[in-house]
């Protein structure tokens, strides 16, 4: 079959899809919440339960930044273990699922904004592999990760999201990973078993965060450095942010809002998670 012929079959196929799909922003936090069976991972099988079967899942993981964008198009993308310091059961995973070249395509072409360069060397990093194994274990499912351009800011990347809306439309699961709150420099390593230990600020913008998604309060997470200094101690590089931005700009006016994983992990990380529709 020429690569022409599966890119319009793709499509038809995607064309039926009738239920429009969530949209998930995921904390991903540790890198070992892949092959642990705690609350998060346990809330992730649940969630896939729970909703529409995707025909595909898209993810914008903040472990890959690009400068411009990039989408990968590859038959079967690699699993890549972006981190050291871990065990060896950690990368010994492998998830095998596979690509789509035809959605990559398509992805690209719908984007306007930007010229999306087909990428066939990346593959699954930790944002992506550590979640989406534990929702859909038979790696049955093609996956595809969407780069953040590094040098545009958060207005950029919420308005590039909208420019993937009908993607929703056609059976594919959109899900930004990150962590809303993310400083690093100030975890607390003794207490990262305590999810109920959490700093001031980092329990207060949380808050904050959450019901500004809950009232639709865009604009101001867009421009949150002006939230005050807490915004800046929960973000201090904005990598992780940046995908929750991808999950906002596809919400739309009727979706509903809700949350999951709320926990504050070593004091100063939040695994906050948000569904959309």
């Amino acid at each position: 079959m020429s690569t022409l012929s599966a890119f319009n079959r793709f499509t038809d196929n995607l064309s039926k899809q009738e239920q429009l799909m969530p949209v998930l922003f995921v904390g991903h936090g540790s890198p070992m919440n892949g092959i642990e069976d705690n609350a998060f991972s346990q809330y992730w099988k649940k969630l896939a339960k729970e909703m529409p079967t995707p025909k595909a899942v898209l993810v914008v993981s903040a472990h890959w930044l690009s400068k411009g964008t990039r989408i990968t198009a590859m038959d079967f993308p690699k699993t890549i273990h972006d981190f050291g310091g871990f065990p060896q059961e950690l990368f010994d995973v492998q998830y095998n699922a596979p690509g789509n070249p035809a959605l990559a395509k398509e992805t690209a072409s719908i984007i306007k904004s930007a010229e999306v360069e087909l990428d066939h060397d990346w593959g699954l990093d930790h944002g992506a592999w550590t979640i989406v194994r534990h929702m859909y274990p038979d790696a049955n499912i093609p996956v595809l990760q969407l780069s953040i351009d590094y040098t545009k800011g958060p207005q950029y990347h919420y308005d590039l999201a909208k420019e993937l809306a009908g993607l929703r439309k056609k059976g594919v699961l959109i899900m930004g990973s990150g962590n809303m709150v993310h400083n690093l420099r100030m975890v607390a390593w003794d207490r990262l078993n305590d999810d109920e230990y959490g700093y001031d600020w980092a329990k207060q913008i949380n808050s904050t965060f959450k019901e500004m998604i809950s009232n639709g309060h865009h604009d101001k997470l867009i421009k949150y450095e002006q939230l005050g200094k807490e915004a800046m101690m929960a973000i201090p590089t904005p990598e992780h942010y940046w995908p929750l931005m991808y999950t906002l700009g596809l919400q739309g006016n009727k979706d509903d809002v809700s949350f999951f994983n709320d926990k504050v992990v070593g004091g100063s990380l939040t695994m906050t998670s948000v569904k959309i529709g």
